[in-house]
């Protein structure tokens, strides 16, 4: 089977949020056996991942630099966590199925996602990305174009768009190598936002949701299955209320009318409901919402939020 797997931000830091250098190499190393389970297991496997704590990094770098060095566009912030995240993952998985007496195939590309230029999402940037910061250091980076937020009292914080994704442009290359044997960690943070420009391509500033993105590369690499990996066995319905419950096999169609409906609150996990359903939806296969301990479960039996497509 040929699984594509979406690691949550929780895979690539330490419990309580921490993205040091040590706590990712750890907390990557952790999620890695979980997915050589399914490469010993003979499965065909597609990673990608979020990079929310890495790119906020590199922002807050940005800040504390600008009167120093001019900050770097957040195209360049994604491809740079892609890079440094590929890397920790190929290291880590190379180890543990060495360990297991296995050879390892592994492979990062650094990916790019088309979106259009004209995407509602350009019109009213909207995402909030990095930390908060006074009125005073708001200013400052105003002043390198980028677009901030007050969102309470003297606390700011920076908004960008959030378009939909299209096209990976290295879709095809990823199918060959996985086709070959490899397990490519590919398209992390939504992938690099691009858009065209006549014949060619430029980054833009923008946050590409990662989850949509994932759903994207399932289909175009053909998958049997899509997982997104995140803090909780399922898609819980009413959260946070007493009539709160965890959500099992839905049909596209059922999902969408929960979500329409409210059903899963604030927060990501609409994003992740909308993903697994588009990738249902277009390629009629399962997609499943459940916990990186369960990743191994989900491909073998029904754990998890298992959303299927329509009935015809």
């Amino acid at each position: 089977m040929r699984v594509v797997i979406a690691l949550g931000g929780n895979a690539m830091t330490s419990p309580d949020g921490s993205a040091r250098p040590a706590d990712q190499r750890a907390a990557v190393v952790v999620a890695m056996r979980a997915v050589a389970d399914l490469v010993e297991a003979g499965h065909e496997v597609v990673l990608t991942h979020g990079n929310g704590p890495q790119v906020g990094n590199l922002l807050l770098k940005n800040e504390l630099a600008a009167d120093v060095v001019p900050p770097v566009p957040l195209d360049w912030c994604v491809a740079q966590t892609q890079a440094t995240i590929g890397a920790l993952m190929m290291n880590a998985l190379d180890d543990e199925l060495r360990r297991r007496g296995r050879e390892p195939l592994t492979a990062a590309i650094v990916s790019r996602t088309v979106v259009d230029r004209d995407d509602p999402g350009f019109l009213r940037p909207s995402k909030p990305i990095g930390r908060y910061a006074s009125a005073a250091d708001a200013e400052a980076m105003r002043a390198h174009g980028q677009h901030w937020v007050e969102v309470s009292d003297s606390r700011w914080r920076r908004v960008v768009p959030s378009p939909e994704p299209r096209q990976i442009l290295e879709a095809a290359t990823i199918h060959t190598l996985v086709s070959g044997g490899h397990t490519v960690v590919c398209a992390g943070g939504g992938g690099i936002p691009t858009v065209r420009d006549g014949d060619a391509y430029v980054g833009v500033e923008a946050v590409i949701d990662k989850d949509l993105t994932a759903s994207l590369l399932a289909v175009q690499t053909e998958a049997d299955l899509l997982v997104i990996a995140t803090d909780v066995e399922a898609a819980v319905v009413g959260f946070g209320t007493p009539q709160a419950r965890p959500l099992g096999e839905v049909t596209v169609k059922e999902v969408r009318d929960l979500a329409a409906d409210g059903a899963f609150g604030a927060g990501s996990m609409g994003p992740k409901v909308e993903a697994v359903a588009r990738f249902a939806e277009h390629r009629g296969r399962t997609g499943v919402i459940t916990s990186l301990a369960h990743i191994e479960s989900a491909v073998l039996s029904d754990v998890g939020t298992r959303v299927v497509p329509d009935p015809h």
